[in-house]
């Protein structure tokens, strides 16, 4: 009961991209295989993790004196298709926002799906794995060491999840820059002056004294709907917070007189625009 306990804390406490990772390796059907990668993950077994290009290659020190070595990788997305993901990602600056201050957007998938990629791998099949181990079955419990340990390296820097794509950290945030840098630099063509210059000045006069007229009727289809009467400003502002000690003469405290008044002149107002609406009684 400890341990299930435990796990569940650790888990809670990893982020949503992380976790995510580690639920695929998680179903896995060998679960004491699992348990006993977990292990050699918290004990410190997996001696180093270096990436080389999109690649992961690991060593873990199993039963023998010599560490065992793995190496782990996704499929990497090309170029081309790394080049819309950032075009996506430079249109939502939330994204680019979030991931600089170390946190993964929680729709971040969106970005790859609406360009016929997924960041994450659908089944375990998908992660190419090796180990120098004589264990057959893979993955073995080195190589889940090697899973468990880059979760908690997602936890620390999301960008390590785009690197299993292909993609560094640095390579994505200069990409960023340069396109919205880009853009700034053709913004500059709509210019106010160059719209002011295609219309002709004092073209059309203004009258000020009939601005806000309109002496249209409006169309017969409109439905006028009138707010409920309890549901006024007035409602929602509350009693006026006028002295106490300050009464009229048929002995009502100040703030009622002052809110029946204000009550009065909303409905008389709310009453004459409805009229206006429906061009009832206009002149």
């Amino acid at each position: 009961m400890t341990n299930q306990n435990s796990l569940g804390t650790l888990q809670a406490s990893r982020e949503w991209w992380s976790q995510r990772w580690l639920d695929l390796l998680d179903s896995y059907r060998f679960k004491k295989r699992l348990e006993r990668a977990r292990n050699y993950s918290r004990q410190g077994n997996v001696l180093s993790i270096d990436f080389k290009g999109a690649k992961v290659l690991a060593k873990v020190q199993g039963s023998e004196v010599e560490p065992y070595k793995v190496s782990l990788s996704l499929e990497p997305f090309s170029d081309e298709e790394w080049g819309y993901v950032i075009e996506t990602m430079s249109k939502r600056a939330i994204f680019a926002a979030k991931l600089l201050a170390g946190e993964m957007p929680q729709n971040i998938e969106e970005v790859f799906t609406s360009n016929g990629l997924s960041l994450f791998p659908f089944t375990l099949s998908d992660v190419q794995s090796k180990c120098s181990c004589p264990d057959k079955v893979n993955p073995c419990k080195h190589v889940g060491a090697v899973y468990y340990q880059l979760g908690d390296r997602f936890s620390e820097d999301p960008f390590v999840l785009f690197q299993l794509r292909g993609r560094t950290k640095d390579k994505i945030i200069r990409d960023l820059r340069n396109l919205r840098s880009t853009k700034n630099v053709e913004s500059p063509q709509y210019q106010t002056p160059t719209l002011q210059q295609s219309i002709p000045q004092n073209q059309y006069a203004i009258k000020t004294e009939s601005f806000w007229q309109y002496n249209e009727p409006l169309e017969s289809s409109l439905v006028v709907i009138v707010p409920s009467g309890n549901e006024t400003v007035l409602d929602i502002l509350g009693t006026i917070p006028l002295a106490k000690e300050e009464e009229n003469i048929v002995n009502l405290p100040s703030s009622d007189v002052v809110m029946k008044y204000l009550d009065t002149v909303y409905k008389d107002v709310s009453q004459k625009a409805i009229l206006a609406a429906m061009n009832v009684g206009g002149s």
